[in-house]
């Protein structure tokens, strides 16, 4: 594709740089595929087959990487890379590495040994547990051979294995082998069209998970050697390896690898034919974040809804969690021209309401959904009116209208963790002792690191649009509005309490335990940024203003002001260390969107506001490549951090682009 992302030897062999840079693959239900460019492990959570073996979730590792060499002449080239216990880097495969490319979500490497040219190629299926890896003999004056150990592992994708006396099953067949990690376990088929396949059992100990040692935690993991694969290729010639945990496979490696291709330009082509006259030709920028954005969204399946869809939040840890799921949405969906999808998610949704809330994640395990979120609910309301401003679904919205006014009479009565309207003043309360329940949720042990709890600015905003998208929704389907505006109404003449003329921006929370906390965050850009902004064009400007001096940076928005005595600039060490840090200054690239669209809402200039999300075109090349980042340091240079992929961030950068570009 020309939106193609390309590095050279001089990022590839150096390892500092190539290890620090990351693939990702998905599939479409939950599994992925992920690693360095260097081919080096880093994560626990990289492995050439994480399955998702109770869709979207039961994310299990279980083939970790193929060691590949080749014998070319009379020399051996090993072309994969491992870090092992004692710090030691070897075989050094990254130095062959010749140009990295990732080709829409296929990363691609071309190898240099000698005279010879081989590239290799990995993708997934889509709506399979199925990877393929996909080597080619581009250039060479004689055959080559390839050889290749399959390093496979059975655990959760946040574990790490010891593989001591533990004794997998290995079995022969048709073109490979069946990996049994044990009696109940889904099986591994590892497969090939053309490679003669032997059989193994050899545990390799110790590889170094460098990524994980920087996170505080156990940085060490066993994977099996359970076959090795070996083929001879003349020039012109190709070899295709299959990981699956589903059979029949398609073993043609060039029909998988059209079939991915198609499937990738297919939803530039359903982006294409939704945009207006004048974006039919989009820049490769949107191009990567409309193919990027397709990696978030899977397949939730349930009895009411088997068709049903969800966002995963980021990855490569992350499930699906309401609050950025319904963020995520108009951006991943809407934005992308797939209308549908978010239509599948608003229902899938509605059917776990409990309490007039939405769940906030639904857990790996499983496990009962966790409700404990204030803003997810209310970010639901601004998914379903986005929703019908692009399709006027009049069908959906008499479907949900019952469920949108229970929710508003459960906050108006009061529901969990004392969310409730003030009849005070008409805005909304909301939290306890020892629960996180905005978006800024970090908690460490019994420590609510920003508990927030009274009255935070952005859920009054949430609140107040809220309120105001349910009075039109009833109007359109001839339900009585006159409460919804009349509540609607008051919000709005008392959000004026947020308001601190002394310093010329909003309270972050009124009502707290102690008191009103002026701190300086950016969760007051909502009040401008939503549909409906409950401040005067002058407040309005203030907030973008103050917000841009104190908490903007290339990437997103600072958590909190540097001039803040709590401030931390720097995201890093052990967990306690990282979750202290998460919301008291670090950078998150989902607020750019927000801040440009208020930027753009309060001077009218698209071009300047579009500048601000220049930066994040670059970043493309870092991280994980071909996507948006969690976090960012706070400090210069804002070293990016957390989560390689993150749905919100790629999610707002898209919407607030093509705002900018159809204004």
């Amino acid at each position: 594709m020309a939106m193609g992302i390309n590095f050279g030897r001089e990022v590839c062999g150096n390892l500092s740089e190539a290890e620090t840079r990351e693939w990702l693959v998905t599939n479409g239900i939950g599994g992925y595929a992920s690693g360095t460019l260097a081919g080096l492990l880093t994560r626990r959570y990289h492995g050439l087959l994480v399955a998702a073996l109770h869709p979207p979730l039961g994310r299990t590792l279980m083939l970790a990487k193929f060691d590949d060499t080749v014998l070319y002449g009379d020399r051996f080239y090993p072309l994969h890379t491992n870090r092992w216990a004692d710090g030691t880097v070897g075989p050094h495969g990254y130095r062959h590495i010749e140009r990295f490319t990732l080709e829409g979500t296929i990363p691609t490497w071309r190898y240099a040994c000698a005279d010879a040219l081989l590239e290799k190629r990995v993708w997934m299926q889509p709506g399979s547990n199925t990877t393929y890896v996909y080597y080619q003999l581009l250039r060479a004056t004689q055959p080559l051979t390839l050889t290749l150990k399959a390093m496979v592992n059975y655990r959760d994708y946040h574990s790490r294995t010891r593989g001591n006396g533990w004794q997998m099953s290995i079995l022969p067949i048709d073109s490979g082998v069946v990996v049994s990690a044990f009696p109940d376990a889904v099986p591994l088929r590892l497969m090939s069209d053309r490679a003669e396949v032997s059989t193994a059992h050899d545990w390799y100990y110790g590889y170094e998970l460098v990524a994980e040692h920087d996170r505080g935690l156990d940085d060490q993991d066993d994977h099996l050697n359970a076959a090795t694969f070996q083929a001879t290729l003349a020039v012109g010639e190709s070899l295709t390896l299959v990981a699956s945990t589903e059979q029949p496979l398609e073993l043609a490696g060039e029909v998988a690898l059209k079939i991915r291709r198609n499937y990738e330009q297919k939803l530039l082509g359903i982006w294409k034919s939704s945009c207006p006259v004048d974006a039919k030709e989009p820049s490769a920028f949107i191009s990567r974040l409309v193919i990027a954005a397709d990696q978030f969204i899977v397949n939730r399946s349930s009895p009411d809804e088997p068709n049903g869809k969800t966002i995963i939040a980021g990855y490569p840890w992350f499930s699906d969690w309401g609050r950025d799921t319904m963020i995520s949405l108009p951006g991943l969906t809407l934005a992308t021209g797939r209308p549908e999808i978010a239509r599948s998610i608003l229902r899938t949704f509605a059917r776990h309401v409990n309490q007039g809330m939405i769940p906030n994640r639904f857990p790996d395990e499983g496990e009962v959904p966790e409700y404990n979120t204030v803003d997810a609910t209310l970010w639901y309301f601004e998914a379903v009116r986005a929703y019908y401003g692009v399709t006027e679904d009049d069908d959906l919205v008499q479907e949900l209208f019952p469920t949108l006014a229970d929710i508003i009479d459960w906050h108006c009565r009061g529901t969990r963790y004392n969310i409730h309207l003030d009849p005070a003043d008409g805005l909304l309360y909301a939290g306890e002792q020892g629960v996180q329940l905005t978006w800024m949720d970090a908690k460490i042990g019994n420590w609510v690191v920003t508990p927030r709890i009274g009255k935070p600015v952005e859920v009054n905003a949430l609140w107040y649009n809220a309120l105001r998208t349910i009075a039109k929704l009833a109007r359109r389907v001839g339900k009585p509005h006159q409460e919804y505006d009349a509540i609607a109404d008051r919000a709005h003449a008392r959000f004026v309490r947020f308001w601190n003329p002394s310093l010329g921006y909003c309270y972050d929370v009124l009502d707290g335990p102690d008191g009103d906390d002026a701190s300086l965050r950016p969760n007051q850009i909502f009040a401008v940024s939503l549909p409906e902004s409950p401040l005067s064009p002058s407040q309005q400007k203030g907030v973008v203003d103050i917000c841009g001096r104190a908490l903007l940076t290339s990437h997103g928005l600072r958590s909190l002001s540097p001039d803040d005595p709590q401030y931390q600039g720097r995201y890093g060490g052990d967990q306690q260390q990282r979750d202290s840090a998460y919301h008291q200054g670090t950078v998150w690239g989902w607020l750019i969107g927000p801040f440009v669209l208020a930027h753009l809402k309060v001077y009218g200039k698209p071009d300047q506001a579009r500048a601000f999300l220049e930066p994040m075109e670059n970043h493309l090349h870092a991280h994980g490549v071909g996507n948006l980042s969690e976090i960012f340091d706070g400090d210069p240079p804002m070293t990016p951090n957390g989560c390689i992929a993150q749905a919100w961030t790629v999610a707002e950068v898209l919407r607030a682009w093509l705002a900018t570009e159809h204004s």
